[in-house]
């Protein structure tokens, strides 16, 4: 009596079982290259679907979007970017690309790559020194996650700016160049939780101390042009927002988001800031705030500047974007549709 659960399909002329094992011994040979054959293809489209999707991954764009929406992409060749930077003198992007830095030149339209750290590690979120001549990144080559920086015409070896057993990533630099704003990932075992806190590296004298401790999540600072006020994300309302601080104090921290929002920019003239709402599916908002300081603190209601399928930062806490000199285009870095 055959097997309740032996269910037979006819596929070119052979029958083969398609629920249970009970007829296995009974196929031939042909029967079974069929099979084989037929699981070869299965397989093969399946890698296939596989490389196709890890390509689409690395065929990201840099592209330029104007207020109005509009996009322009660059010539730059399809890589898989991410945390793109306008160096100073507006001529150059750095920009991480698979845990290396490299260097795209906006005039000549070459990319070239800065760090060469291979197997040794990864090295990522590029920040520019105000004058243009380093640049600061973190990396693990030495272990934990620490920043680190180099001349930005390729020279030199790296130099290690901070040592902690903590994961610690660059943000901004002041306008002298004197202070570097970065956030620090601390593991509190005890309650096996990680939070980001704000800490604050002088110049001067080589030191790192916390600036914002949070009690959940504080990071992304961004020093604004003048220096005067440090805009950051936090979840202490329960959901991640914008606020701005006075720098160094004193002064209590002002909400700017409304409705959520994450990685924030300067506009380089001072008087917007931006930041970037995740919208339902692919879509994002680009958002801007009006701000004045004189002759007192004001700041105004977020009002869309676009909206697009454009990609924010996967850990949210990096800005994947950054804003042209004028304040008129958004570099943004577009995935494949």
């Amino acid at each position: 009596m055959a097997d309740q659960n032996d269910e037979k399909t006819t596929q070119g002329g052979a029958e083969t079982p398609t629920k249970g094992f009970g007829r296995l011994g009974e196929l031939t040979d042909e029967q079974w290259k069929k099979i084989m054959e037929r699981a070869q293809a299965d397989e093969d489209a399946h890698d296939a679907s596989e490389r196709r999707a890890i390509q689409q991954a690395y065929q990201r764009r840099l592209v330029w979007v104007s207020r109005d929406g509009v996009e322009q992409v660059l010539a730059a060749p399809p890589r898989n970017y991410e945390a793109p930077r306008i160096s100073p003198d507006a001529r150059q992007v750095a920009v991480s690309v698979r845990g290396e830095i490299w260097l795209y030149d906006l005039s000549r339209e070459t990319l070239t790559q800065l760090t060469h750290l291979g197997n040794k590690g990864d090295s990522n979120r590029p920040v520019w020194t105000p004058d243009g001549k380093r640049l600061a990144f973190c990396s693990n080559k030495d272990g934990p996650t620490n920043i680190y920086w180099q001349l930005a015409d390729g020279s030199g070896d790296l130099e290690r700016l901070t040592t902690s057993e903590s994961t610690n990533i660059p943000m901004s630099f002041s306008p002298d160049g004197q202070t570097l704003a970065f956030h620090q990932l601390s593991h509190y075992t005890g309650m096996d939780v990680y939070i980001y806190d704000v800490w604050m590296l002088r110049f001067s004298d080589r030191k790192a101390q916390p600036f914002l401790r949070s009690k959940l999540w504080a990071a992304t600072p961004q020093f604004s042009p003048d220096g005067r006020w440090l805009a950051y994300i936090s979840d202490e309302s329960g959901r991640y927002e914008v606020y701005l601080q006075p720098y160094p104090g004193p002064g209590g921290a002002v909400q700017i988001s409304q409705g959520g929002g994450t990685e924030p920019v300067w506009n380089p003239n001072g008087r917007e800031l931006f930041y970037w709402s995740r919208g339902f599916g692919r879509k994002g908002e680009m958002l801007a705030v009006d701000i004045s300081t004189e002759p007192s603190f004001t700041a105004g209601n977020p009002r869309m500047i676009f909206e697009a399928a454009y990609l924010g930062s996967t850990s949210r806490e990096v800005p994947n974007y950054d804003v042209s000199a004028d304040g008129q285009r958004f570099l943004m870095v577009k995935a494949p549709s």
